[in-house]
């Protein structure tokens, strides 16, 4: 599903990336510790084409996102990657519901065939009752489910989380864990998920450990 060669990424004289390979499977979880710094979130922001590399070359579902022009990217992004980050980056003005159907609307379709599939997430994650809620109005669990459902709404192919349950307290981010394993089961999505929480990286099918830019287990 996922394999990222020789991945190498500097901002002025610091290499923050020396190198990194790793493949992923379709249906694996993945997660990825390390001290801060150590180039966590710039591997995570590359394989989703948040960033690109200075060298090196990352595939998704065999599709080599270096060969993209932006336009194809921007579309690759959209429908293939969902995205769920440690603050939920929910629009203040819009209901639960609305900022669900965004990439939706996004990705060129419409609000009815939109409304359908964000309706059917929140139920899924037991939101139904918040859907016409602003963020200030829900909780800080129920905004990050918000946000999953957000990530989840386009079907993506993989799903990409940088400390998703770092800004939670302790039983909303158990509660958060428990979902993206019941979220692989129903639907097959493959997750990284870069974290400081030991109990979610032990849970994952593999743990990586990076160290220096570089993936050392």
């Amino acid at each position: 599903m996922i394999s990222a060669s020789n991945i190498h990424k500097r901002y002025n004289s610091l290499e923050v990336l020396k190198g990194v390979s790793l493949e992923v499977k379709k249906g694996e979880i993945v997660s990825i510790v390390g001290a801060s710094g150590a180039g966590k979130t710039t591997l995570l922001q590359i394989i989703g084409t948040l960033d690109k590399a200075d060298r090196g070359e990352v595939k998704i579902n065999d599709t080599n996102l270096g060969t993209l022009r932006e336009k194809k990217l921007a579309e690759f992004r959209n429908k293939q990657i969902g995205f769920v980050f440690q603050f939920h980056h929910l629009l203040p003005e819009f209901t639960a519901l609305e900022n669900v159907c965004l990439p939706a609307f996004i990705a060129g379709k419409g609000k009815a065939e939109a409304e359908v599939k964000a309706k059917e997430l929140l139920s899924f994650l037991g939101l139904t009752s918040r859907e016409h809620h602003k963020p200030s109005e829900l909780s800080g669990g129920e905004q990050q489910r918000v946000a999953v459902a957000r990530a989840l709404i386009n079907s993506p192919a993989v799903i990409l989380a940088d400390e998703p349950s770092g800004n939670l307290d302790s039983a909303s981010a158990k509660e958060l864990h428990k979902l993206f394993f019941t979220l692989r089961k129903k639907f097959q999505h493959t997750f990284v998920i870069v974290t400081h929480n030991e109990e979610l990286a032990n849970m994952a099918d593999r743990k990586l450990v990076m160290r220096d830019g570089m993936i050392s287990q």
